[in-house]
């Protein structure tokens, strides 16, 4: 997962900012299926 949606995410959560947390969630399945290659983070 990229460092900038992990930041975000974090954020999100932390303010408890649902409508946020689901779009967030979005991106990254949109990301995921997307084809593009995993950076070296998102085997964690």
């Amino acid at each position: 997962m990229p460092q900038w949606l992990c930041n975000q995410l974090m954020r999100a959560f932390l303010k408890k900012d649902r409508r946020q947390i689901r779009l967030l969630n979005d991106c990254w399945y949109f990301y995921r299926t997307s084809g593009r290659p995993d950076d070296d983070s998102a085997s964690l």
